[in-house]
C-alpha cells in the first residue's frame, strides 16, 4: 500500500506514543479505511522504527477498538456495521445524557458553562481547518462535556469507547462526518445545560446523538 501522509516518518523520542499517535490520526481521518490490512514490515519502514516498537502501538490500537484481528490473527482497521454504529450512539446517548443532567443539576455552573463555550469556540475555529482538526475538537467537546460531570466511572466509559467512536464518525464519509460537527448542534447542548432543566438537557442530547446515527448510517 502506498504511504499515507500521517505516516512519513518520525522523530526519535518517544517512538511508541509517536508511532500510536499517527496510526490513530491516519485510521481517524480515514487514510488508513476500515479493512485495510496492517502490514508490519510496511509499516515499521513507513514510519521508521522497530517492528517490537510498531508491534507495541498495534495492541494498543486493538485495545482502543481502532484494530482487530483476524481468524490468523492478522490486525486490520476495524470495520463497523450500521448495527455497530446505533449502538455505540445509543451507549455514548446514555452516557452524556447523565452528563449533562447532572451538570444542569448543579448550583454553580458559570465557570463549567464556560468551558463548554470555549470548546464550542474550538469547533467554530476549527471548521476552517482539514477534517483531522474538526474531529479532534468535536471528540474535545463530548469528552469535556462528560470530565466536566465529575464521575469518573463515566469518563472512564467514556474513553473507553473513544476508539468505536472515532470509526464510527468516518463511517459514511468526511462529508457525514462533517455535517454530524455543526457548532449549532452543539451550542443547542450547552444552552440546555445552562438553562438548568435536566430534562430538556437529556432530550438536547439524546436528539444529537439519534440524529448524528440516522446521518452515518442512512
Amino acid at each position: 500500500m502506498g504511504a499515507p501522509a500521517s505516516l512519513l516518518g518520525l522523530e526519535r523520542t518517544s517512538l511508541r506514543q509517536q508511532a500510536l499517535d499517527a496510526l490513530r490520526r491516519a485510521i481517524s481521518v480515514g487514510e488508513l479505511p476500515p479493512g485495510t490490512h496492517l502490514v508490519e514490515t510496511e509499516l515499521s519502514e513507513m514510519l521508521k522504527i522497530s517492528r517490537g516498537t510498531l508491534r507495541e502501538a498495534l495492541r494498543e490500537l486493538q485495545q482502543e477498538g481502532l484494530v482487530s484481528a483476524g481468524s490468523r490473527g492478522r490486525l486490520s482497521v476495524r470495520n463497523l456495521d450500521a448495527k455497530e454504529i446505533r449502538d455505540v450512539f445509543a451507549v455514548r446517548g446514555a452516557l452524556e445524557s447523565l452528563a449533562a443532567v447532572g451538570l444542569s443539576e448543579m448550583s454553580g455552573r458559570t465557570e463549567i458553562i464556560a468551558e463548554l463555550r470555549k470548546a464550542v469556540d474550538n469547533m467554530d475555529r476549527a471548521a476552517q481547518n482539514d477534517i483531522e482538526a474538526r474531529i479532534e475538537s468535536d471528540l474535545d467537546f463530548h469528552r469535556t462535556l462528560c470530565n466536566l460531570a465529575g464521575n469518573e466511572t463515566l469518563s472512564r466509559s467514556w474513553q473507553a469507547l473513544e476508539g468505536t467512536i472515532r470509526m464510527s464518525i468516518m463511517f459514511a464519509g468526511a462529508d457525514h462526518a462533517i455535517s454530524n460537527m455543526g457548532v449549532n448542534r452543539h451550542s443547542e447542548i450547552v444552552d440546555a445545560i445552562e438553562s438548568g432543566d435536566a430534562e430538556r438537557a437529556r432530550k438536547t442530547i439524546t436528539a444529537h446523538m439519534d440524529e448524528a446515527a440516522a446521518k452515518l448510517v442512512s
